[in-house]
């Protein structure tokens, strides 16, 4: 079972529904026993950092979120949930973020549309098991902020917008996608497929 981060803020119905498609039962819930309960956790999250986070302490998910990383079982954030993984971000001041991957969120800076908004191809930086048989395509990104990781090695797959974007990073079992997988066509889905595909082999491991 999968669960779908409930604190407020996300697509959460969407991503509910992209998870069953592929199979796999998904539950939306706010209980941190459900959370750490289940095989893998998505957080998603669309609006504003601090919102976010002011959410998360309220309601002590960003507690849970941590001890759920720190089980090792697969946990992936989705757009703003993506960058909720990171230190802190600089949206609307300075909020600090919950540190499961060391960096930083920045506004897109320059003379050109804002926010980025449409379908836009990755790059695979690095073989990681979320890219295992696929091969690069266009995804769909609305954001305005994107991540600067601390750690090349964190960076998996970028997109160019005027400059190279952070589109997927991760680090043991802990991932984010700033774009929307479950809006995202043939490809979205089948990277999500991929991070289910994760948690089912980690859920084995564990019952083995």
């Amino acid at each position: 079972m999968i669960a779908i981060i409930d604190y407020g803020m996300g697509n959460l119905h969407s991503v509910s529904k992209a998870v069953e498609r592929l199979g796999r039962e998904a539950v939306v819930t706010s209980s941190p026993e459900a959370i750490l309960a289940a095989d893998g956790a998505i957080l998603p999250g669309v609006g504003a950092f601090g919102d976010a986070m002011r959410n998360l302490r309220e309601t002590g998910l960003d507690a849970t979120v941590k001890a759920f990383a720190a089980t090792g079982k697969p946990l992936l954030g989705i757009c703003l949930g993506m960058q909720l993984l990171f230190d802190e971000s600089e949206e609307h001041g300075t909020h600090e973020g919950l540190g499961l991957l060391p960096g930083r969120v920045v506004r897109f800076q320059g003379n050109y549309k804002v926010p980025h908004m449409g379908w836009n191809e990755l790059s695979f930086l690095q073989d990681s098991p979320l890219f295992e048989g696929l091969t690069p395509g266009h995804v769909y990104f609305v954001h305005s902020y994107h991540a600067l990781p601390e750690r090349r090695e964190d960076l998996l797959a970028t997109t160019d917008y005027h400059q190279p974007v952070s589109a997927i990073v991760g680090r043991g079992s802990v991932f984010g996608m700033q774009f929307h997988p479950e809006k995202s066509g043939e490809l979205g889905m089948a990277l999500l497929g991929r991070f289910v595909a994760l948690v089912d082999a980690a859920a084995g491991d564990r019952a083995g």
